[in-house]
């Protein structure tokens, strides 16, 4: 069996301006990203302790909190796809699962989410 490698972020609060709401309407007060990133095994079973040898995750977070506070989105939807953009950009990257999520839903609780799956051939056609 082949070894598997992922990194995984979870609830991470992003500061971001998605949707349209009327007056009446239910406002989110917090959107909340998961993201997991399979990546060869190599960058994690390493023979050495170095950053020279693993995934540098820090420049992708970087570059996700930038995106999300790059003005308005009208959708969740366009947010993930410039984050699995984003992903693309690492030859790393083999696979990416992307979820945003937003709460409350309906008085005062509940998350309502997006999530994206990118494999490898298609992470491959984005870049």
């Amino acid at each position: 069996m082949k070894s598997q490698a992922c990194f995984e972020l979870r609830d991470l609060q992003i500061n971001t301006d998605i949707g349209t709401y009327g007056p009446h309407d239910i406002v989110p007060d917090k959107h909340v990203l998961d993201l997991t990133l399979q990546v060869n095994a190599k960058k994690v079973v390493i023979a050495e302790d170095g950053m020279a040898y693993v995934f540098d995750y820090d420049p992708l977070v970087t570059e996700i909190i930038r995106l999300a506070g790059d003005g308005h989105y009208a959708t969740q939807e366009r947010l993930i796809t410039r984050i699995a953009e984003a992903c693309a950009a690492y030859a790393d990257i083999e696979s990416v699962e992307i979820c945003l999520r937003k709460s409350p839903v309906y008085n005062g609780s509940g998350s309502l989410g997006v999530r994206l799956i990118v494999d490898a051939n298609t992470l491959t056609g984005m870049r």
